[in-house]
C-alpha cells in the first residue's frame, strides 16, 4: 500500500469489485458510469462501481486510489465546439469531392447532430446550387449545423468566388474551405460578409468558416485577421461594408482549424502527432499577438480510422476530429458500389500519391487509391509527358499512339474536342488561354483523363475499373481491419452515423483503459480493442 497515494475510501455495494484482468476489459466499456479504482485486501489494484466514498477509514471501506467520471462520447473533444455549431458530437464527416459527400450523408449526419460537409469541390456551380438548395429546403439554416465545402480553384478563380457568394447568399451555417495554400477573396469574404455585434458588444459570424490547413503558414493566414488590402478591395467592389471590414480586422478568418495529416486526396502526408502539436502552439501564439475574444479551435483530420486513432487526437488535444476517407465506404456515399467494394478490400499501404485534376499543372498531388487500379501510375505517366513536352503536337508518335490506346482509348484530337466543347460551356477563359497557349491544351486534355477517372468511379463505369480514381488515406486500411468480423464488415451496415457513433464510442473505451492503465490496474490488451456494433 506504501506505493499508492490513497485519496480517500470506498464503502463496497452488492457488485463485486473486479481485479482479474478479463474482467475489468469487460467492465471498461461502462464509461457512462463512474468508476472508483481501489486497492483490494489482496493488495491488488482494483475496479469498483456504486458503494460510497468517504473520507475516512471503516472496517468495510476499501483504500481509494481514484474515481474516474462518467465519460460520455458527447463530452469528447471541445465543449464549446459543440454549443457554437449546435450538435451533439464534436465529430465531421469531411467534404469528399465531386459530391461523393453527398447531401444524403449531409442530411443524415446533421439528424443525427452531428456535421456533416457536402463535396462541392469539382462540381459545377450548378450541381452546387442544387444541392445548396435542397440541403437549405430540408434541414434549414437555424437547426443543427451543416457544411459546404469551398474549394480552392487556382485556374478557376471566378468559380470559387461565384460558389462563396452563393453559400452566403443562401445563409449555408458553415462554409469548410480546403486546400487553399493562402487567403483569397473568396475565403475573405466568406468570413466577413454578415459580421455584426450583438447588444453586449461582442462579435457575431453570419456563419461559421472551417480552414483545413496541412501547413503553418497557411495556419498562420487563416488564423490572423484577414489583411486590410483584401478587406479593402472587397469594399470597393461593394461585397462587404464598411463596417463589416472593421470587424474582421478584430476576429481570426476562421476559428475551426482542421489540422489535416496523412489523408485522401490533397495532403502533405504530414504525420498527425508531428503537426497538431506544431499548429497547437502556433494557434496560442497568434491568439497572445491579436487578443481575441474567443478561442480558436483546432481539429485533427488525416488517419482517422479506427477508435484508437480518434482516442490519440482527443489526447493531443483536438478540439473536434474530422473523418473523410472511411465515409467513402458508406451506404450514403456518393462513389459507386464497385469503388466502394474496392475500398473494402484496401489495407493501410494501398495508396499512391498522383497528380491532381484540379492543379495539375501546379505538380501538386492527391493521395489515391492504389489497389485494384491503375489510376495512380497512369495520371503520374501523364503528368510526365507534360512536363517533357511543349504541346500535344509534340509528342512523339508512339507515345502518343501508347497514350490514347491504354488510357484515352480515343484519338488525342477527340479528346480535345470533348474538352474544348466542356470548357465553352464552363468558362470562356480558360478555353480562349488553351488557344493561344499549346501546353496549357495540352494540360485541360490531360486533365479530361484525371476528372473522367473520378467520374468513372463515381458512376461505376466497369469497362473504365483499371482507371478509377479513388481518393484515399491509410485510415481506410486501418478502419478495414478494425472492422473485419464485426457488423460493419457487411456493407450494407455501413451507414455515415453507425461507422461515426462506433469510432467515437470506441475512442471513448479506450480513453477510459488508458486511464485505469495509469492507476496501475491490471488493464490487459484487449481492452484496447473496442469492436464495433449496433449501437442506438
Amino acid at each position: 500500500m506504501s506505493n499508492h497515494r490513497i485519496a480517500g475510501y470506498w464503502l463496497p455495494s452488492n457488485e463485486p469489485i473486479l481485479e482479474t484482468p478479463s474482467a475489468i476489459a469487460r467492465a471498461i466499456e461502462r464509461v457512462r458510469e463512474p468508476a472508483h479504482v481501489v486497492l483490494a485486501p489482496s493488495g491488488s489494484v482494483a475496479l469498483a462501481f456504486g458503494g460510497a466514498l468517504s473520507p475516512t477509514a471503516s472496517p468495510s471501506s476499501l483504500p481509494l486510489l481514484g474515481t474516474l467520471p462518467p465519460l460520455y462520447p458527447e463530452w469528447l473533444g471541445d465543449r464549446s465546439f459543440n454549443e457554437v455549431h449546435r450538435v451533439r458530437f464534436a465529430y465531421i464527416a469531411g467534404e469528399m469531392a465531386n459530391g461523393i459527400a453527398t447531401t444524403a450523408m449531409v442530411k443524415a449526419m446533421a439528424r443525427a447532430e452531428m456535421l456533416g460537409f457536402f463535396g462541392a469541390a469539382g462540381l459545377s456551380y450548378e450541381r452546387v446550387t442544387k444541392a445548396v438548395d435542397e440541403l437549405v429546403s430540408e434541414l434549414g439554416t437555424e437547426g443543427p449545423a451543416w457544411g459546404v465545402n469551398l474549394i480552392h480553384s487556382p485556374n478557376e478563380s471566378a468559380l470559387e468566388e461565384r460558389v462563396a457568394a452563393l453559400l452566403i447568399e443562401r445563409r449555408v451555417p458553415i462554409v469548410s474551405c480546403s486546400a487553399f495554400m493562402g487567403l483569397t477573396p473568396a475565403v475573405v469574404h466568406a468570413a466577413t460578409a454578415g459580421l455584426r455585434t450583438d447588444p453586449a458588444g461582442n462579435i457575431v459570424r453570419a456563419r461559421g468558416v472551417f480552414a483545413k490547413i496541412s501547413r503553418p503558414e497557411t495556419a498562420a493566414r487563416f488564423m490572423g485577421p484577414a489583411p486590410d488590402e483584401m478587406l479593402r478591395a472587397l469594399v470597393q467592389r461593394g461585397l462587404i461594408t464598411e463596417h463589416e471590414a472593421s470587424l474582421a480586422a478584430r476576429v481570426p478568418v476562421a476559428e475551426d482549424v482542421t489540422v489535416e495529416s496523412d489523408s485522401g486526396g490533397h495532403t502533405d502526408n504530414r504525420p498527425l502527432v508531428a503537426l497538431f502539436p506544431a499548429i497547437l502552439a502556433l494557434r496560442d501564439e497568434i491568439a497572445r499577438k491579436h487578443q481575441f475574444s474567443r478561442a480558436i479551435r483546432v481539429g485533427a483530420a488525416g488517419g482517422l480510422g479506427t477508435p484508437a486513432s480518434l482516442a490519440a487526437a482527443w489526447a493531443l488535444g483536438a478540439a473536434y476530429v474530422v473523418t473523410g476517407s472511411v465515409n467513402q465506404a458508406a451506404n450514403e456515399s456518393g462513389l459507386s458500389s464497385l469503388g466502394r467494394a474496392l475500398l473494402a478490400k484496401a489495407d493501410v499501404a494501398d495508396v499512391i500519391m498522383a497528380p491532381a485534376a484540379d492543379m495539375f499543372e501546379l505538380g501538386v498531388h492527391v493521395q489515391v487509391l492504389k489497389r485494384g487500379t491503375m489510376f495512380g501510375p497512369r495520371a503520374q505517366k501523364l503528368y510526365e509527358v507534360y512536363r517533357e513536352h511543349d504541346s500535344l503536337a509534340s509528342i512523339p508518335g508512339d507515345l502518343r499512339e501508347k497514350l490514347e490506346r491504354e488510357m484515352f482509348r480515343a484519338s488525342l484530337d477527340e479528346i480535345w474536342a470533348q474538352t474544348r466543347a466542356f470548357w465553352a460551356k464552363r468558362d470562356h477563359e480558360e478555353l480562349a488561354r488553351a488557344e493561344r497557349d499549346p501546353k496549357h491544351q495540352m494540360a485541360l486534355t490531360f486533365r479530361w483523363y484525371l476528372g473522367m477517372a473520378s467520374r468513372w468511379a463515381i458512376d461505376g463505369e466497369p469497362s473504365r475499373a483499371m482507371d478509377y480514381q479513388i481518393w484515399c488515406g491509410p485510415a481506410m486500411g486501418a478502419f478495414n481491419r478494425w472492422s473485419a468480423g464485426t457488423f460493419l464488415a457487411d456493407q450494407e451496415n455501413r451507414g455515415v452515423v453507425a461507422i461515426a457513433r462506433n469510432l467515437l464510442e470506441g475512442s471513448a473505451v479506450i480513453a477510459r483503459a488508458q486511464q485505469l492503465r495509469s492507476f496501475g490496474a491490471p488493464v490487459p490488451p484487449e481492452a484496447f480493442d473496442y469492436r464495433a456494433r449496433p449501437l442506438e
